[in-house]
C-alpha cells in the first residue's frame, strides 16, 4: 500500500481516478485546488469524493491566481464559456499553466505528508492543453524531484493510471467501480445543474453514451 495525494477536482475523471486507487489498497489524501475556477461548485463534489472514500481531505487556496490566469473563460468573467464542443486547440476554455500551479500544490503536500506518489487524472481525450501531455507530466516529475530533493521521499513519483483511456472508457472503469455519477461535477459554468451546452457537458454526455451507462446528470438543455 502507498500513499498517494491524488488530486481531484470533483469530475468524473477524477473521481473515478481516486475510486481506482482506493480499489488498489493505497491510502489516499485527496487534495482539490481553487485557482479562482468559474465552476468552484467542483470542489463541493471533491469533497464528497473524500468522505466517500473516508480520506483526508484539502483544498489549496489559490484563488489569486485568477488575476493572473486572464484570458480563459474558466478564469475570466470577462470570457464567456463557448455553448459547443469547441476547438480541441486553441480554446478559450484552457487556462496555460494551471496544471503547473495545481501540481505545484500537490507535491508541497505530498512533502508535508512524505507520500510516496502524487495523482493526477489526465486521460487519453486530453489533447488541447500542453499540461496535459505525458511529456509535461514527465518533465515535471523531474522538476519536482530537484526541488523537493532532501525533503521528500527519493522515490516520488507521478501517477497518470488513466492517461490511457477516453472518456468513454474512465466512464466504463468508475461504473466497474460503482462511482456515484450523480455526486460528481464537469460543466464549466457551475450553474445549479449541469448546462448541457459547454464542450465538458458535451464529452460528458458522449462518454456516457459510448460507454452504454446511463447517465443520471441533471442537464439544463439536451
Amino acid at each position: 500500500m502507498s500513499k498517494i495525494i491524488a488530486v481531484v477536482s470533483g469530475g468524473l475523471d477524477s473521481v473515478t481516478m481516486a475510486y481506482h486507487l482506493k480499489a488498489e489498497g493505497h491510502q489516499l489524501h485527496l487534495l482539490a485546488v481553487d485557482y479562482g475556477q468559474r465552476h468552484r461548485k467542483e470542489l463541493e463534489f471533491a469533497r464528497i469524493a473524500a468522505d466517500r472514500l473516508d480520506a483526508p481531505f484539502e483544498v489549496a487556496d489559490l484563488s489569486a491566481a485568477r488575476n493572473i490566469l486572464r484570458g480563459s473563460s474558466l478564469t475570466d468573467t470577462a470570457v464567456d464559456v463557448p455553448s459547443d464542443k469547441g476547438p480541441a486547440q486553441g480554446s478559450p476554455n484552457i487556462v496555460p499553466n494551471r496544471n503547473a500551479l495545481i501540481l505545484s500544490a500537490a507535491f508541497a503536500l505530498a512533502v508535508v505528508e512524505q507520500a510516496e506518489a502524487v495523482s493526477f487524472g489526465i486521460m487519453a481525450d486530453d489533447i488541447g492543453p500542453a499540461d496535459t501531455s505525458l511529456e509535461f507530466l514527465a518533465a515535471f516529475l523531474a522538476m519536482e524531484r530537484v526541488a523537493t530533493r532532501g525533503y521528500a521521499r527519493p522515490d516520488l513519483d507521478l501517477l497518470s493510471p488513466l492517461a490511457h483511456l477516453h472518456k468513454d472508457g474512465v466512464i466504463a472503469l468508475g461504473d466497474s467501480l460503482h462511482v456515484p455519477w450523480d455526486e460528481t461535477w464537469t460543466c464549466f459554468r457551475g450553474e445549479e445543474v449541469h448546462c448541457g451546452r459547454c464542450s465538458a457537458c458535451w464529452e460528458r454526455r458522449e462518454g456516457f453514451t459510448k460507454a452504454g451507462v446511463k447517465d443520471p446528470t441533471v442537464y439544463g438543455e439536451r
